[in-house]
C-alpha cells in the first residue's frame, strides 16, 4: 500500500515580505487605538493603586484608634480602682492600732495617688494621640472619597474610548494572529525584537528617497535593487529594520521635481 505524502507549498522570499509588512501595518494600527487611549490605562492602574493603599491606611486608623479607646477605657477603671482603695485605705486609717499601721496605710494611699497620677498622664497622651489620628483619619479619608470620584472620571473617559475602539482592535488582533501563522517562527521572533527596539514600533519600512524609512539614512543602489527583486530578506544596516519596496508596501514612487 502506497504511502501518500503530503507536500507543503513553500513560502517564497516575497510572500514572507508581504506577510511582514501586512503584519506591521496591522499592529501599527493597534498602536494608534493605544495612542489614542493616551496614558489613561497607566492613570487608571495609578488610582487604584492609590485607593488600595489609602484603604489600607484607613483600616490601620481604624485599628489603631481602636487600641487607643480600649487603653483609654482600661486606663479609667485603673483610676476607679486605685480611688477605691484609697477610700478603704482612708477608712482603715481610722482604726489603725498603732502608728506603723497608719505610716503603711499612708505609703498605700499615696502609691494610689501616684497612679491615678499617671494613669491620668496616660490618659491626656493617648487622649492627643487619638485626635491626631482622628485628625489624619479624616484626611485620609477626604483623600479615598477625591481618588474615588477621579477614579469613576477616569475609568468612564477610557471605557467610552475603549467601547468606540474594541470592534476594530480585536479585527485587527485577529488579523495579526492569521498572518503570524504565515511567518515562520525565527522570523516572527526577529519582527517583534526589532519592533521592541524601535522607538516608533516600525520593524519594516519601505525604501523612501533612496533611504531607509525608518532611519532615513541611504541606502546604496545595488542594496535597493537587491530589496525590489525581493529574493532575500534585507535589513537596514544602520537600525536594523527589515526593507521593502515602495510598490510591495502598495506605495505610489515619489519622484523628484
Amino acid at each position: 500500500m502506497a504511502t501518500e505524502v503530503k507536500v507543503e507549498k513553500e513560502i517564497t522570499v516575497e510572500e514572507r515580505l508581504k506577510a511582514l509588512y501586512e503584519l506591521q501595518k496591522a499592529v501599527s494600527k493597534i498602536d494608534e487605538i493605544k495612542i489614542l487611549r493616551g496614558e489613561l490605562p497607566l492613570e487608571v492602574q495609578d488610582l487604584e493603586d492609590e485607593i488600595i493603599g489609602l484603604t489600607t491606611r484607613m483600616d490601620n486608623f481604624k485599628t489603631e484608634i481602636a487600641e487607643i479607646i480600649s487603653v483609654l477605657a482600661s486606663k479609667k477603671i485603673e483610676i476607679e480602682e486605685a480611688r477605691m482603695k484609697i477610700a478603704k485605705y482612708t477608712e482603715q486609717q481610722e482604726n489603725v492600732r498603732n502608728n506603723r499601721e497608719y505610716d503603711n496605710l499612708s505609703k498605700e494611699i499615696e502609691f494610689q495617688t501616684l497612679e491615678i497620677e499617671l494613669c491620668e498622664k496616660r490618659i491626656r497622651e493617648f487622649s492627643a494621640a487619638q485626635e491626631s489620628k482622628q485628625s489624619e483619619q479624616k484626611i485620609a479619608q477626604a483623600q479615598l472619597a477625591e481618588r474615588k470620584l477621579d477614579l469613576d472620571q477616569k475609568k468612564g473617559e477610557l471605557n467610552e474610548i475603549v467601547s468606540e475602539t474594541k470592534h476594530e482592535e480585536e479585527k485587527l488582533r485577529e488579523h495579526a494572529k492569521q498572518i503570524e501563522q504565515y511567518i515562520e517562527p525565527r522570523l516572527l521572533t526577529a519582527f517583534k525584537r526589532i519592533r521592541k527596539n524601535a522607538r516608533n514600533g516600525l520593524a519594516v519600512v519601505y525604501v523612501q528617497r533612496d533611504a531607509c524609512g525608518g532611519c532615513f539614512n541611504k541606502i546604496p543602489a545595488q542594496r535597493q535593487l537587491d530589496i525590489r527583486l525581493r529574493k532575500k530578506i534585507i535589513v537596514c544596516e544602520y537600525c536594523g529594520r527589515i526593507l521593502v519596496d515602495q510598490e510591495l508596501a502598495g506605495v505610489a514612487p515619489v519622484t523628484e521635481d
